[in-house]
């Protein structure tokens, strides 16, 4: 707390603005899984201070709630309910940290030639195409499945269409920062619209205090919802790699080699773990905040700092918290729709750039079996165990890369990753020029 520069205004100033820019995703992705987003708020700002505490504060970047795992914490909170979630949750954060280990000692290639390109890349579409139908059903006004409406159809659509125009234009037409606030945009375009309609409910609102501790849930352990759960860590690992290679490119330093690959991988294991304890989702480090970083050449990260105080600070306020929950579901259909449709496209460009061959048949039948089961619902498994989604696929997507025959001689480094990553600030730096 006695880094220089904590207490100064314009640090804090950023620091709230920086809150701002990963708003949006933070709050959706537990109002979409039935978690308290007051939750989510108090745990990405407790995760974020844990992370920089175990990286000795030195990298500008925030955590807060993954979207890889929207699809397994829904069906676990249906099938085991939220304690179980969280004591599965627990359990794939410890992953992050036996990665973190291996990697110290294997050294950062490792997460590559486990899984290269040709595994990465299905597995992140099936990500945004397995929740493609939940996006569509809250735009129509339904509930996830689909079975239950919730809203008017003609009501829903206009509110959702709203929110959905809001978020593109921003993102292709807007500037500077505005531009990366494309997410809470559209919420309060389509929030605003959903008012209007008389589509929102204040009732909770009025009947919660100003301030009120969040509603805090403890983890249990049961054993089919932590072997459904714990295969799911291996997409964000590599999602995680993309991310602090992207930031080190921002700022100009080696965060792989200082603090080291292995420490940033533990700290997001451990941030995680405490947001199962107290009920909230996974973390991650934020691309949108990555983007602002650039865009304002801040590199301090006593910024991140102020972020996570401001997150834990919002999450006492009990009426803020009941007002998001207030958010009806149409909104969130709207954005959604491109959210999870841009998630499937970073995952199809990775076999892009990556220049992954689909003629050759063991890639072929990598892509192909990975898609298939993940989109078309594929469950191994019987009675209180199964596998399905994201677990799945990722198991199934390593398992195949290991076993086929012809694989080619993978290179033990992240060159590849960090062309990818290289290629998106390249475009991000051109949108930037006036």
């Amino acid at each position: 707390m006695n880094q220089p520069g904590f207490w100064n205004w314009k640090i804090i100033l950023i620091g709230a603005q920086m809150l701002f820019v990963a708003f949006g995703a933070m709050v959706l992705m537990p109002l979409l899984t039935g978690l308290d987003p007051s939750v989510a708020l108090f745990t990405a700002g407790l995760g974020t201070l844990l992370f920089q505490w175990i990286t000795r504060r030195s990298i500008p970047v925030f955590l807060a709630s993954s979207f890889v795992f929207v699809a397994p914490i829904s069906h676990a909170v249906k099938q085991w309910g939220v304690p179980a979630t969280m004591g599965a949750l627990f359990c794939t954060a410890i992953v992050y940290v036996v990665l973190g280990a291996l990697v110290k000692w294997r050294g950062p290639g490792f997460l590559h030639k486990l899984m290269p390109p040709v595994v990465t890349g299905p597995i992140i579409m099936v990500i945004g195409l397995s929740l493609a139908p939940t996006a569509v059903n809250f735009a129509m006004g339904l509930d996830g499945t689909g079975d239950m409406e919730m809203f008017p159809y003609a009501d829903a659509l206009l509110v959702s269409m709203a929110a959905m125009l809001t978020t593109l234009l921003v993102a292709t037409l807007g500037h500077g920062l505005f531009r990366l606030l494309p997410i809470l945009c559209g919420v309060l375009v389509g929030y605003l619209t959903a008012l209007a309609m008389g589509m929102v409910d204040f009732t909770t609102v009025s009947q919660s205090r100003w301030l009120e501790v969040p509603a805090f849930i403890a983890p249990t352990f049961y054993w089919p919802a932590i072997l459904f759960m714990v295969p799911v860590a291996l997409a964000p690992a590599i999602e995680h790699v993309g991310d602090v290679l992207a930031i080190s490119n921002v700022t100009g330093n080696d965060y792989i080699r200082k603090p080291g690959l292995h420490r940033t991988l533990t700290g997001d294991g451990v941030a995680s773990m405490v947001a199962a304890l107290f009920g909230g989702p996974p973390n991650t480090t934020y691309s949108e905040v990555t983007g602002a970083v650039m865009l304002t050449r801040v590199f301090n990260p006593v910024v991140m700092t102020w972020t996570a105080l401001f997150a834990i600070g919002l999450a006492f306020i009990g009426k803020f918290g009941q007002l998001l929950q207030s958010i009806p579901t149409p909104v969130m259909g709207g954005i959604l729709i491109l959210m999870f449709g841009s998630i499937a496209s970073v995952g199809m460009n990775t076999l892009i750039k990556a220049r992954v061959d689909l003629h050759a048949q063991r890639n072929l039948v990598i892509v192909a079996v990975t898609l298939i089961f993940g989109i078309g619902g594929m469950v191994v498994g019987n009675g209180d165990f199964t596998l399905q989604g994201i677990s799945l696929c990722g198991l199934v997507a390593v398992i195949l890369n290991q076993v086929l025959p012809d694989a080619p001689v993978v290179a033990d480094d992240l060159h590849e990753e960090q062309a990818f990553v290289d290629d998106l600030l390249e475009h991000a730096r051109e949108k930037k020029q006036p």
